[in-house]
């Protein structure tokens, strides 16, 4: 049925308007029902559910559904008992109600009579149906469920097909089908003429400008004949200088009006543009309940199973989502609402013992917050106690005793996210806390987006879902790499900030600074990204925090330039993933911008870190600009030894890095600029002989001192080590601070000169 007007009659089968009927009215029985299963009696849901079933049954016989005839007019013939008193509809009579919804919505997707063996079994689905509501019609309560061998129909409901019909009450003609490819092509197209429209504004600048510069000009030629006057002109060049000027007037006045002109034409266009893109975009956006239309049900069947007494609440209806996000959501809503049924919510005699009230209440919600779109999805059950979640933690071997005795709550809420994390020893086939949660935490990264979970114990559970309004916008921080702008999505920092260069330190070759409680590694943007070397000037360094509150990163960058909303644009295909990029975009005069993929970098960081190369790519990088500062390498197996040479050596004003052995020093000298290396002889992989050998032997490094310093005053090392070239050797035992300093003056004199 798609590319349909939906009130074309010519258009669309009869088995289609069937199906499309049959949607619409077993929608609002389910929803009927259960408005009825909490108001007993009601005179007005009753009215609704009868002319629903009524409607139904004329459609079904207008296109010969025979079947779907006997289930319609038996649930009118019910509905019709309640209304004059004859029987009072409970929660049993419900569930065989809602099981026949369920039957009409799988007879109506039937396209055809079937063989045989699918005519006998839809036969005796029906049969049975009827049968069961013949007895709650009579007041009667029905021994077992309509299908409860387990050959028909599940108790959950299936999920909708496509709407494609307007809701009761709307006009029909102002809803039209439209391929989801098409509106995204227009949208791009009203994209591009937003920052087409953009350019204009520049441009209008630089008449301006011209415009001074004529009236600059028209000054220089009336100072011009200012100064002739004293000298005896000829009439004619005077009357040439005359028309100069007038002819300079009329241009100057011509230039004036077209600018104006432009002026205006630049905000109309803008405005146009602008509203054309808004407008464009309400097309993908589709109102909350859309997505949600399901999960009364289900969450009224699930509870029933459970034999608990759960009611969901929705809130934000209207609120506007966008299409793909919607679509996005149904699976992570659901796996929250399940678990919330599950393991949330009590049953009445845990939740009467509690002082709470029998039925449980799911609260899901959404609304539009600072920019951002926020969905909540609460339970007023048990809660996690946090004590006993990290037991949980340390019992499941994720992290040492110690280690979990420092995470904040937020931390330890975040294990749920795991895959297959739960606090039970056994899954149920409904849920388990934290199975499926995962599904939650990817989709919500995969939009740019990010979760936090709140718990009060023996009072509840929070999910708040941070979500962009739409994915076809993006609000962004432009930030200056190497000369070129790069956009990262807001939703993704931590922070920004100007990071005072005494706040860095060094420890294992990586630099880091203290951040909260934290300690993060910096690096630069530059080094992740090719963009040659950084220009780092200044005392301060621009500073992005990327990553969770888990992984953390401080990513250097040349300037920040500003927020920005940008049009997503995704690369050509043929180009493939390109390493932490993600889409591009266009700035506002037109010049193309990237925007930066913040998981597949964060991913980049951590495989440098495993492959011990974080080390060389930071090397020299994060730096004074200015009078130079002497660069040492201190190269040792033993972490006491490392620390202790460069808290010395920088101590003294020497910028200090270190290598944890021979082989490490080797790929660490290679790749930065260093004015000294001093090493230990004993290390594993690669010996300090071994490596001063490979320094020397190198055409650009072998005029790079090197120190080597020993435990052992062995006399066959110090000639081993002078034959390889070293330039200095000291033994370990015979020197104290000012004997190392002394040798590294001798080598390369003070810290900056």
């Amino acid at each position: 049925m798609k590319n349909r007007r939906v009130d074309d009659l010519s258009s669309l089968s009869m088995l289609e308007l069937f199906q499309v009927e049959a949607e619409r009215q077993t929608a609002i029985i389910t929803d009927g029902l259960l408005a009825l299963e909490r108001k007993p009696g009601d005179g007005q849901h009753l009215e609704e559910l009868m002319r629903a079933a009524h409607s139904l049954k004329g459609a079904a016989r207008i296109v010969n559904h025979d079947d779907a005839v006997s289930v319609a007019h038996a649930m009118e013939d019910c509905f019709v008992a309640a209304q004059q008193g004859h029987i009072q509809l409970r929660r049993e009579g419900i569930d065989i109600l809602l099981q026949g919804v369920d039957l009409l919505l799988q007879i109506a997707k039937q396209t055809g009579p079937g063989n045989a063996g699918e005519r006998a079994g839809r036969l005796q689905l029906v049969e049975r149906f009827l049968q069961s509501l013949t007895l709650v019609s009579k007041g009667e309560t029905p021994a077992a469920s309509a299908f409860g061998d387990g050959t028909a129909l599940a108790v959950a409901t299936p999920l909708p097909m496509e709407p494609v019909a307007p809701p009761a009450g709307e006009n029909p003609d102002r809803f039209l089908r439209l391929p989801a490819d098409n509106l995204n092509r227009l949208l791009g197209l009203a994209g591009e003429s937003l920052v087409e429209s953009r350019w204009m504004h520049p441009f209008a600048d630089s008449m301006v400008r011209l415009k001074r510069m004529q009236s600059e000009l028209m000054k220089a030629i009336d100072d011009l004949r200012d100064s002739l006057e004293p000298f005896d002109l000829t009439e004619g060049v005077d009357d040439r200088m005359s028309e100069t000027m007038a002819k300079a007037m009329e241009c100057r006045q011509f230039l004036t009006d077209r600018v104006a002109e432009l002026e205006m034409f630049d905000r109309r266009s803008a405005n146009l543009s602008h509203r054309l893109y808004l407008e464009v975009l309400q097309c993908r956006m589709r109102p909350f309940s859309e997505g949600t239309r399901r999960f009364p049900r289900m969450v009224r069947d699930l509870s029933r199973a459970l034999g608990k007494q759960v009611r969901l609440e929705i809130a934000g209806d209207n609120t506007q989502v966008d299409r793909d996000i919607l679509e996005k959501l149904e699976a992570p809503l659901a796996h929250l609402l399940r678990n919330a049924v599950d393991h949330g919510c009590e049953t009445p005699e845990a939740r009467r013992n509690a002082g709470k009230p029998e039925e449980g209440i799911i609260r899901l919600e959404a609304r539009h917050s600072a920019g951002m779109l926020t969905i909540l999805v609460a339970d007023d059950g048990a809660g996690i106690h946090p004590e006993l979640l990290r037991e949980t933690i340390i019992r499941k071997k994720l992290t040492t005793p110690a280690i979990a005795e420092k995470l904040s709550e937020h931390e330890l809420l975040d294990f749920l996210l795991l895959p297959g994390f739960s606090m039970r020893d056994t899954v149920t086939e409904i849920s388990g806390r934290g199975v499926g949660l995962d599904v939650v935490q990817n989709m919500v990264k995969n939009v740019r987006g990010n979760i936090r979970i709140t718990t009060q114990p023996g009072k509840g559970m929070r999910f708040q879902l941070h979500l962009p309004l739409t994915l076809s916008v993006m609000r962004t921080l432009l930030v200056e790499v190497g000369g070129e702008p790069y956009a990262i999505p807001l939703s993704q920092i931590s922070r920004t900030m100007k990071l005072p260069r005494e706040r860095i330190e060094s420890l294992e070759g990586r630099h880091y600074f203290a951040f909260g409680n934290q300690h993060l590694g910096l690096l630069t943007a530059h080094q992740l990204l090719d963009s040659g070397e950084p220009q780092l000037a200044g005392d301060e360094l621009c500073v992005v925090v990327l990553g969770d509150r888990t992984t953390r990163y401080g990513l250097v960058v040349d300037s920040f330039l500003g927020e920005r909303e940008l049009v997503v644009q995704a690369l050509d295909s043929r180009l493939g993933k390109i390493r932490d990029i993600s889409a591009g975009s266009l700035m506002e005069d037109g010049s193309p911008v990237l925007i930066v993929d913040v998981e597949d970098m964060v991913r980049s960081v951590e495989k440098l870190i495993t492959a011990g190369h974080l080390e060389q790519v930071q090397s020299g990088t994060i730096g004074f600009t200015g009078p130079r500062t002497k660069r040492i390498l201190a190269v040792d197996d033993s972490l006491t030894v490392r620390e202790m040479e460069r808290k010395l050596l920088a101590g003294h004003g020497y910028l200090t890095d270190v290598a944890v052995d021979g082989m490490d020093g080797w790929n660490a000298v290679r790749a930065g600029r260093y004015d000294l290396v001093i090493t230990d002889v004993d290390m594993p992989r690669m010996d300090g002989i071994e490596l001063a050998t490979l320094i020397k032997q190198d055409a650009r490094l072998k005029s790079v001192p090197v120190m080597i310093v020993s435990y052992k005053d062995r006399e066959e090392d110090r000639m081993r080590g002078l034959e390889a070239g070293a330039d200095y050797y000291l033994t370990k035992g015979s020197f104290h601070d000012e004997t190392l300093l002394a040798a590294v003056r001798d080598l390369i004199g003070e810290a900056n000169e």
